[in-house]
């Protein structure tokens, strides 16, 4: 497959799961009445991720997150040069995700995207008002298990077709966890792109939502390399 249409495959990922996780959030989690609150928001990015898998997985492997990128790396699973490139539109389109999310969103009278636009924190901009250890140490093991439920899903030895499935539900789950202390990252492009239109505190606090999901990746990839009885790895 050609380097072009994986990242343009990437990009239109990554665009989805910011328009269809963040877009949750900022549109329907508190809508009187009939908001979806914390499940719902959560269910929206483990459905943006399972139907992006079955979509483009064929085609880029459906990383949509520098973090899942790095970690392949880590664990032997994608190579070295196409790094970069990934992560460049992994960006982007959490970018475009998170534009078409506030034009949608500014058509509403009142709409404020300084406050929040459904961006990640900690200390005062922490749902919970958790410190900045306490989302640290949830990033890096978020993150840390979002990675070995993918190297092990994805894995030959795993049964065929349900890696999307198993991917999904996890990221549900990290979300239903750590939603109060961070607001849930463990994609520093999901980060990203919402932090450029809050233009404050999400911004001056988004390096913790780049190192940390990098960290935890890096440490699931030695992990998986070690589970790995014959060692198979590519660089």
């Amino acid at each position: 497959m050609a380097l072009s249409k994986k990242l343009l495959a990437e990009l239109i990922g990554t665009f989805w799961l910011v328009l269809g996780g963040c877009g949750s959030a900022v549109l329907a989690a508190g809508f009187p009445d009939v908001g979806i609150g914390l499940l719902g928001v959560s269910l929206a990015f483990g459905l943006t991720v399972l139907t992006m898998a079955f979509a483009i997985g064929h085609i880029s492997g459906c990383h949509l997150n520098p973090a899942v990128s790095i970690g392949l790396w880590s664990g032997g699973r994608f190579p070295a040069a196409e790094l970069g490139p990934y992560i460049f539109a992994q960006v982007i389109g959490g970018i475009s995700g998170a534009a078409v999310l506030y034009l949608m969103a500014s058509g509403q009278a009142g709409f404020d995207a300084t406050a929040g636009f459904a961006s990640n924190g900690f200390g005062e901009h922490s749902p919970g008002g958790y410190s900045l250890t306490a989302a640290l140490v949830t990033e890096i093991v978020m993150t840390f298990m979002f990675l070995i439920i993918i190297l092990g899903a994805t894995d030959k030895r795993a049964p065929v077709g349900f890696a999307p499935i198993a991917i999904g539900l996890g990221l549900t789950l990290i979300h239903l966890i750590s939603i109060p202390v961070t607001n849930t990252s463990v994609n520093p492009a999901r980060s990203t792109g919402v932090a450029i239109f809050q233009g404050s505190w999400a911004l001056s606090q988004l390096w913790l939502f780049w190192l940390a999901p990098i960290v935890g990746a890096v440490l699931a990839g030695f992990v998986s390399r070690w589970f790995d009885d014959k060692g198979e790895a590519t660089s």
